[in-house]
């Protein structure tokens, strides 16, 4: 499955991180397996409209944290995680980004937990 990294200039979130994040999402959720290989520097920054210094950092902070590494000969490659993290810890960690965020917006508590409600009935709903 190819990758799928999408960002959002309005998030608040710098692009760097988003990409970071969404690509750990990918890997530890399975969508990208080991030994998948990621997009070359140049052709993700020219996808996503970044500058290919911000891809570059991605893959330098994936590598530094295990997640990837890079040989010259077969480009930038899933290593890790050896052992899937634990499903609850990756909600946890999900459900506090998402607390900040909301925080951010000056939401409060109650309408956070309504906007989660909606947002789980709506991936229940039937497609049309």
């Amino acid at each position: 499955m190819p990758l799928r990294v999408v960002v959002d200039a309005e998030s608040g979130v710098p692009p760097w991180r988003q990409v970071h994040d969404q690509i750990v999402r990918a890997i530890t959720t399975g969508s990208l397996a080991r030994d998948a290989r990621l997009p070359p520097i140049r052709q993700l920054s020219r996808d996503l409209g970044l500058a290919s210094g911000t891809i570059a950092r991605v893959y330098r902070e994936l590598e530094s944290a295990g997640w990837v590494t890079t040989a010259r000969a077969r480009g930038t490659v899933v290593t890790g995680p050896a052992d899937r993290p634990d499903p609850g810890a990756l909600l946890r960690d999900a459900a506090a980004e998402y607390a900040r965020h909301s925080r951010e917006l000056g939401v409060a508590p109650d309408e956070a937990v309504d906007a989660v409600r909606v947002a789980l009935a709506s991936l229940d709903a039937p497609s049309r």
